[in-house]
């Protein structure tokens, strides 16, 4: 939806002053967006809806803040990413795991050949990871944020985030590697 940003810019004007139809726009080019957002940290899909839900109202109520320094979308993005994080604390799921620093040169090259690999199984599998390695992994790799901004949302060093998404992927590799060899081993 980003890419008409005159439109958006209209469309937020009219927001601010309260329009239902400018809101109810933003809301149909936005909610597909935010709500996968949510739920890929949730992992559930009322919960999900709920915060999508209450991630818009904030928006809608605090959009004076809003500078248009970043994309209106990457704006919401960021609301419904910390709304979501909030609640996984709130309901005692997300257990923060402090990891040991590990040097940069120790960090092994984490490539996996993803060719041939099914998304849908890539993606299933990375939501049955555990939550830290879960969410810093759909924040970097499927919600597109840097190692500094992932340590801003979550209140990480860069270094703890660098090194818990190095794990996460070659916990990740361990895993679709261990599917691969079973699933040829079936198919035998």
């Amino acid at each position: 939806m980003e890419a008409n940003q005159p439109h958006i810019t209209n469309l937020l004007k009219r927001c601010k002053s309260s329009d239902k139809n400018a809101q109810l726009e933003i809301y149909n080019g936005y909610y597909k967006a935010m709500y996968n957002a949510a739920h890929r940290i949730l992992k559930d899909s009322f919960e999900a809806e709920d915060i999508m839900q209450e991630a818009f109202l904030t928006a809608f109520t605090k959009l004076h803040t809003y500078k248009g320094e970043v994309a209106f979308g990457a704006w919401l993005k960021r609301i419904v990413i910390n709304k979501s994080l909030t609640q996984l604390k709130k309901n005692n799921r997300y257990q923060e795991v402090k990891m040991d620093v590990i040097p940069t040169d120790e960090i092994e090259n984490e490539a996996i050949d993803y060719k041939g690999l099914n998304p849908q199984n890539v993606l299933k599998t990375l939501q049955n990871l555990k939550d830290n390695y879960r969410i810093v992994l759909t924040l970097n790799l499927i919600e597109g944020f840097d190692y500094e901004e992932i340590a801003q949302i979550l209140n990480y060093t860069n270094e703890n985030v660098r090194t818990t998404i190095s794990r996460a992927k070659k916990k990740l590799k361990q895993v679709i590697l261990a599917e691969n060899i079973s699933i040829q081993e079936y198919g035998r």
